[in-house]
């Protein structure tokens, strides 16, 4: 009797395995459906060209399509608070650039996201150096007159940005701080007018970022002055970098880096972060984020954690010495 119960038993439970195994088999392998991609700026600018370049290389891939869903305000902060409050399923990513995991956290007194426990880093995807340039009726035709215009005239002439507490203008700050020159802040709510302005000769000077103003260089409409980087941009090697001018201290850009939910499983977010690299790596996508300003970067997410976590330590300092808010 005991016999027969044991080969009875042993027998259900090796059926229970074998229906376990199959179904194991049998489940969908990720992904099975499009992954939203959430953009926190409009259609058309620099943020949503490397996101939709990139992304249709991603998509080739994960072997879904890769959607990007565009959801502007508040510098980001809007897409931001929707992705920190998405399910952790693998099926969303979102381009986080350098005001979302780095400056906001500074500016501001309370954000509805916590940029260090909210999100997953799964690699940096590309950034690009802010750029000082000057309207072509300003009467300075290089980095020298600016510097001789700065200085015979402390505070007097004026300078763009994309807004308060943007890349753009913590560049500025930097570059008053590290050459110790004073400029008139001019915060636009956006590029587009600025850049507008700018070439209209409305304003006289601009910190730009080159994605967003490389056609108008290219077209002579503004004039490319200095470049907050730590080498000559490869996009206009004849423009001389602050370092060059003696001041080393001067490294500024705008960047983005690709994040899921924090509640992504470990396994998908090591999927995600290796077809990223890999699509950043295509060469026809490099080319065509070279063209639009970009610099590709493509890097894991220990790589993209140590340098945001510099970052963080580098600007809040800066943010803190000068006494910027936002709230």
């Amino acid at each position: 009797m005991r016999t027969t119960l044991k080969i009875i038993a042993t027998s259900l439970a090796a059926a229970t395995l074998g229906l376990a195994s199959h179904s194991f088999a049998q489940a969908p392998s990720y992904p099975t459906k499009p992954v939203r991609w959430v953009v926190g700026y409009p259609a058309g600018g620099g943020t949503d060209f490397l996101a939709r370049t990139t992304g249709a290389q991603l998509s080739q891939l994960l072997g879904q399509p890769v959607v990007v869903d565009n959801r502007p305000g508040a510098g980001a902060i809007i897409a931001s608070e929707n992705v920190a409050r998405s399910p952790g399923d693998g099926y969303t990513v979102f381009s986080a650039d350098n005001g979302v995991l780095v400056y906001n956290p500074a500016l501001y007194k309370k954000l509805p996201y916590d940029a260090e426990k909210d999100f997953a880093l799964l690699g940096m995807m590309g950034r690009s150096p802010l750029i000082i340039t000057a309207a072509t009726n300003a009467g300075i035709p290089d980095a020298k007159a600016l510097m001789e215009a700065l200085k015979r005239d402390p505070g007097k002439l004026s300078m763009a940005s994309v807004g308060t507490g943007s890349p753009h203008h913590l560049a500025m700050e930097l570059f008053q701080r590290e050459a110790g020159v004073t400029v008139a802040h001019i915060p636009y709510k956006g590029g587009a007018q600025a850049i507008q302005d700018l070439m209209g000769g409305q304003i006289p000077l601009m910190m730009l970022d080159l994605p967003s103003g490389i056609s108008a260089v290219k077209a002579g409409k503004v004039i490319p002055l200095l470049a907050m980087s730590a080498e000559r941009i490869p996009q206009l090697p004849n423009i001389p970098t602050a370092k060059e001018l003696g001041f080393a201290g001067v490294e500024a850009y705008t960047w983005q880096g690709l994040v899921a939910p924090a509640a992504t499983p470990k396994d998908l977010q090591a999927r995600l972060s290796a077809d990223l690299q890999k699509a950043l790596a295509d060469p026809t996508v490099r080319q065509k984020l070279f063209d639009a300003g970009w610099e590709a970067r493509p890097t894991n997410a220990a790589d993209m954690t140590r340098y945001t976590d510099a970052e963080r330590k580098k600007w809040h300092a800066l943010i803190k010495a000068r006494d910027i808010k936002l709230d």
